[in-house]
């Protein structure tokens, strides 16, 4: 799964990261919770990639109760195409949350052990999302959220988690966003777990479990071995 992760950079990085043409103001954050707005980069209708602030956690359009997106932050991509939540967004409305790292727990003797996952050359990982636009019968505004597709775990994530976001290399995001493209056959094989070289991990401090916890502190390395 993936509950929380981190947004270290900065709107200029998707701009010249993500090649997007237009970007919404964001504050960097180290601890991104479900239900909190974070930076998106999808195409639009006319073919244009941009970066817009979404609430994370879906709520699909054809929904009454908005109150379902706090059981939707993430969608397994074994079902992704066919499951109603999630069947339309993954064919006409795909995107990408970009994510400086993110959090995961594992199970100890002692307790859950948060680690943090980031890639090796700290470039942003490129999460491979849903996103829908949604309003109410009483409201003229639309409220656009999205989710984060997770795949079984490689060997690196394995002793920590048996999930993890799918990951997608910079050569995929052009297919994965485009919005023209609909067939499940040509995107389902977009979903897979990445490389474990394209990562690495350590432990950090149990006061990430808090969702109100902050700063930079959060993803210090603890002084033991970290995974790689």
């Amino acid at each position: 799964m993936c509950g929380r992760y981190v947004v270290a950079y900065d709107p200029q990085t998707l701009v010249s990261g993500f090649s997007v043409t237009r970007v919404t103001p964001f504050p960097r954050r180290w601890n991104v919770t479900p239900q909190t707005p974070v930076p998106v980069v999808h195409e639009t209708r006319e073919g244009e990639r941009v970066a817009e602030l979404m609430r994370w956690g879906l709520v699909p359009h054809w929904t009454r109760d908005a109150n379902i997106g706090r059981k939707l932050a993430n969608a397994r991509a074994e079902g992704v195409f066919d499951k109603p939540s999630f069947r339309q967004a993954a064919r006409r409305r795909r995107c990408l949350l970009p994510a400086s790292g993110f959090y995961e727990w594992q199970a100890t003797p002692a307790g859950k052990q948060p680690w943090y996952i980031s890639s090796p050359g700290a470039e942003p990982l490129a999460m491979a999302g849903l996103f829908e636009a949604w309003r109410s019968n009483e409201s003229e505004e639309w409220l656009l959220t999205c989710c984060v597709i997770t795949v079984a775990a490689n060997a690196l994530m394995a002793p920590l988690h048996d999930r993890m976001p799918a990951l997608l290399a910079p050569a995929q995001w052009a297919p994965w966003l485009a919005r023209d493209e609909q067939d499940p056959v040509r995107l389902a094989p977009l979903l897979v777990p990445c490389p474990p070289a394209a990562l690495q991990a350590w432990p950090v401090s149990r006061a990430v479990s808090r969702g109100t916890a902050e700063g930079e502190a959060l993803i210090a390395p603890l002084p033991e071995p970290p995974l790689a």
